[in-house]
């Protein structure tokens, strides 16, 4: 059976497309909109409490969703060794070194590389790399850097730890009330949070709609269409394009359509896709019917922000992300995914760029195989690298692994 009687794609990936295609060209004339400290662009991170910029009308940008673009583009290795040779280490992760190879050399990079910022914000809730990353950022265009640092929860949030965070959300408040003339909008702030709860909301119904035999979604549809709830959070634009989105998946659900034409086994993957060879390894899977009906990683996008307060809803929420977690806490993420999908197992990608979300999988490996009586595959590679990618070893290991599926 072919791949394409096998693989179906989505017609919202034309919504997509057009929704992604109008954010960067806004992003690449934002400084049209207005004088640019009344119309700022911000560099931020995935993880980052983006609602507060919105709230002051700065429009951000994720070198993080970049590097996945630099990646799927086939330019990550090319500009990876631009920043290697100003003596970046090849051992830091690779959206970082892609990016900073952008910066140098932005002839190499899709789309001329991004808009220059007029300042950066970091939040350390799902890397620490991203720290130095844009600490170089900073230097390079020497612009302000607001970081936020969030204490890793060994178990449950505590008051101590919102309290900490809230009042450096504060200072960046303060320090932003100066930067752009403005005082905070706390209507717009307001308005933010419930347009972003609106998306995660949707977002959650999408992927729950997986729970259904045969699933409407397999990996790759999660990871590109998760595209709009990281760079378009706390807009209505993200809004108008997940209910297309819902509506399609539902209706699968309805017609009994599925992903993956004669699905037979269903999988929870953990980690980041393997970007530069999205279709091509996950094509090992569904070939022989193996449907990845739910993931970890953008399950990610799935925290509402907590009620009351706007800025204490932000302190609580971006504390508690996923990878600011205990493994415990992970384990029984993996766990409650397999039972609640019905999974027949599930597939860890060891992602060498991306350290916090891979060093500890062997045990929560271990601790989900052992709660769950399913098994547990272990991929090597890297999120963007191609470098890190070796197809035959991996296809072997994922035969054997399917073998014993069957």
């Amino acid at each position: 059976m072919s791949e394409q009687r096998r693989y179906k794609q989505l017609a919202s990936t034309r919504a997509l497309k057009k929704t992604m295609t109008r954010y960067y060209a806004l992003s690449s004339y934002h400084r049209f909109w207005g004088k640019p400290l009344r119309r700022p662009l911000a560099w931020v991170t995935s993880g980052a409490p983006v609602e507060l910029l919105r709230s002051f009308n700065i429009h951000p940008v994720y070198p993080e969703q970049y590097g996945a673009i630099c990646s799927t583009n086939k330019a990550t290795a090319g500009l990876c060794q631009v920043a290697e040779a100003a003596g970046y280490s090849q051992d830091l992760c690779s959206y970082a070194t892609s990016h900073i190879g952008s910066v140098m050399q932005p002839a190499l990079a899709p789309m001329n590389g991004l808009p220059k910022p007029d300042l950066l914000l970091a939040c350390n809730n799902i890397c620490g790399t991203v720290l130095k990353w844009y600490e170089a950022l900073a230097r390079h265009f020497n612009i302000p850097l607001f970081v936020v640092d969030t204490p890793f929860l060994p178990d449950q949030l505590t008051d101590h730890a919102r309290a900490y965070v809230l009042e450096q959300l504060k200072d960046i408040t303060a320090s932003l009330e100066r930067l752009t003339g403005r005082r905070l909008d706390r209507e717009k702030l307001a308005e933010c949070v419930a347009l972003s709860n609106e998306v995660v909301t949707l977002w959650k119904e999408i992927r729950e709609f997986c729970r259904a035999r045969p699933s409407p979604l397999n990996g790759p549809d999660l990871f590109i269409h998760m595209a709009p709830i990281v760079v378009l959070r706390g807009t209505r634009q993200a809004v108008n394009y997940y209910r297309i989105l819902r509506d399609e998946v539902q209706k699968r659900v309805e017609q009994g359509v599925s992903a993956i034409e004669g699905e037979k086994i269903r999988l929870v993957w953990d980690n980041i896709a393997i970007w530069s060879n999205l279709f091509k390894f996950f094509k090992m899977f569904s070939e022989r019917g193996a449907c990845f009906v739910t993931d970890t990683y953008t399950g990610g996008w799935v925290m509402e922000l907590a009620p009351g307060d706007p800025m204490e809803s932000l302190a609580t929420t971006y504390t508690s992300i996923f990878l600011n977690r205990s493994p415990e806490f992970r384990a029984r993420q993996i766990i409650d995914l397999v039972k609640e999908y019905n999974a027949d197992g599930f597939v860890m990608h060891s992602n060498r760029s991306c350290k916090p979300y891979s060093l500890v999988q062997e045990v929560i490996r271990k601790r989900v195989m052992q709660e769950t009586g399913v098994p547990g595959l272990v991929v090597e590679a890297d999120m963007a690298d191609p470098r890190s990618y070796a197809e035959e070893p991996v296809r072997n290991r994922v035969q054997a692994f399917l073998e014993t599926l069957s």
